[in-house]
């Protein structure tokens, strides 16, 4: 038999499987075939003709050898629009280059049927079918389709579709070829090594491993001792070798798998974005690099994340400890004592002459550079935190108690915080009002652990109220989530209920909190 396969310039075209006649050569694809089916024939057809004359060619006896008619099956059995035989061009398509390889099966199909037609046919056909993995009208009783159209009308529809698909071919502009080349060059991908056309690297890993088998035979029968039929100790290390080469070769797909998964190959973007970090989260995110290995993309990038997260929670706690050891009671005093602190670093500096010239002239010619952005813990602690917390009343009290002159002996009731050498005053202390019938309960590190945690004036609340550290800051803790729901206000009442302690004691949490500027009384 003579199967050709229609060699043709693009995809999508006539194309498909030919059959001739092995004695005429007479094409017979569209008409009856006799095919041999001797074990001798391999794929040997006739026409008509041919087998009513007796001719025959080759190996084939026709006095003999058995033989099987094939009917050109062109009529639907599955969809209205899909015949038999393409049916079975489609399946021994997929069979031949495999699920996926859409254009193959589609040239093998022919008919100008093109890739996106089959793929969908397919779908829908076989793998969404309700019997699946057989198509719905799977039974051999169904005929309903066949019934419904005629072989003779059937052939008709098709050769009108092929005509009217080979007029648009032949009126479709021509695409031109892609003059981008594959190889592994800079101006052909941006990681030089790389070949993206066969997604190999011009050096593998374990790039030797194909040196200790390239010369490696196996030969039928070797390796088997014929007289104790056990494996003779060459043919064992062979295989030990070819496990090890298997072991590689695994190693290396894995390694490909990763940088394929986690896009490691778009290396300008990759170093756009590592420079919008800081140095402290690129180390953080250079250590935790080997968990790519186990990790999805979107798993590790939110493991990465998470990572930043709390590194910058931990310079940012790192930072308010520090300011609070030094006495610094708000944040914009903060923010102040940082930038006069990286000046005393970077004139500590020592320099020579020829420096000090060089820097001075620097900068009397250069612009001042751009701040570098600010780091995530840098976010957590900027001045304008609590002022996003306040209603607008609150904060306008605040600026009136900041602009208040306080004389030098004028410190009643008040408290003076020294930040960075300057003296600037604050608000009122507020001073709980012991409960009557209650004394107050002196607290240390010894009778209450979390002592540090609180503020002096937190500390006094506590003592008056004979509350322990641990429960205040529960308490504390509820009543500015329930603040934060209603944009900052409370009522007294909405706070005693929170606090499930004694009334009295409760309304001295919430004047406290009031005073503090915490809470905006509703």
């Amino acid at each position: 038999m003579g199967v050709i396969r229609k060699k043709i310039a693009a995809r999508g075209g006539e194309g498909g499987v030919k059959y001739v006649c092995d004695v005429c050569s007479a094409d017979i694809t569209s008409t009856v075939r006799i095919r041999c089916a001797h074990s001798a024939c391999n794929e040997y057809d006739l026409c008509v003709q041919c087998f009513a004359q007796g001719a025959s060619s080759n190996a084939h006896q026709p006095q003999t050898h058995p033989y099987r008619v094939i009917e050109q099956n062109s009529f639907p059995i599955f969809d209205r629009e899909w015949g038999a035989d393409e049916e079975l061009l489609l399946l021994e398509g997929a069979q031949i280059y495999g699920l996926g390889s859409w254009a193959d099966i589609a040239d093998h199909i022919g008919g100008y049927r093109d890739k996106d037609e089959v793929r969908d046919h397919y779908l829908e056909v076989y793998v969404d079918s309700p019997k699946f993995p057989l198509p719905k009208r799977c039974s051999p009783h169904d005929m309903e389709l066949a019934n419904e159209i005629s072989r003779e009308e059937f052939q008709a529809r098709k050769k009108r579709r092929i005509e009217e698909r080979r007029e648009a071919a032949k009126n479709a502009p021509t695409l031109q070829a892609k003059t981008k080349p594959t190889a592994s060059v800079p101006s052909c991908h941006e990681i030089q090594g790389y070949m993206p056309g066969r997604l190999e690297f011009e050096t593998e890993f374990c790039n030797e491993a194909e040196e200790a088998v390239q010369l490696m035979q196996f030969d039928p029968g070797d390796g088997i001792n014929p007289r104790t039929g056990e494996m003779e100790p060459e043919m064992e290390l062979k295989l030990t070798v070819m496990e090890i080469y298997n072991c590689r070769l695994t190693q290396r797909v894995e390694r490909k798998k990763v940088i394929f998964e986690h896009n490691l190959l778009d290396y300008r973007e990759n170093t756009k974005s590592e420079k919008k970090r800081s140095k402290e989260e690129r180390d953080l995110l250079n250590k935790a690099k080997p968990f790519a290995r186990m990790m999805n993309r979107v798993d590790f990038e939110q493991f990465c994340q998470g990572l930043i997260d709390e590194l910058n929670l931990r310079q940012a706690i790192t930072q308010l400890q520090e300011w609070r050891s030094l006495r610094i009671g708000d944040l914009r005093s903060g923010e102040k004592y940082e930038q006069e602190k990286a000046a005393r670093i970077q004139k500590s500096i020592p320099l020579g002459s020829m420096d000090r010239e060089r820097l001075a002239s620097a900068q009397r010619s250069k612009q001042p550079p751009p701040p570098d952005p600010p780091s995530g813990a840098a976010l957590l602690i900027q001045p304008e935190l609590p002022a996003r917390m306040q209603s607008p009343h609150v904060i306008a009290e605040a600026e009136k108690l900041s602009v208040m002159k306080f004389e030098p002996g004028q410190v009643n009731g008040g408290s003076v915080i020294v930040a960075n050498g300057n003296t600037t005053p604050s608000k009122q202390k507020f001073l709980p009002q012991p409960i009557p019938g209650i004394q107050p309960l002196p607290l240390s590190q010894d009778n209450a652990p979390d002592l540090h945690l609180l503020t002096p004036e937190e500390v006094k609340l506590c003592e008056v109220l004979r509350i322990q550290p641990k429960p205040y800051l529960m308490i504390k803790e509820q009543i500015l989530k329930e603040a934060v729901k209603g944009n900052g206000s409370l009522k007294r009442k909405q706070a005693k209920d929170i606090c499930r302690v004694d009334q009295q004691k409760g309304g001295r949490i919430f004047d406290f909190m009031v005073n503090a500027g915490w809470v905006v009384k509703a």
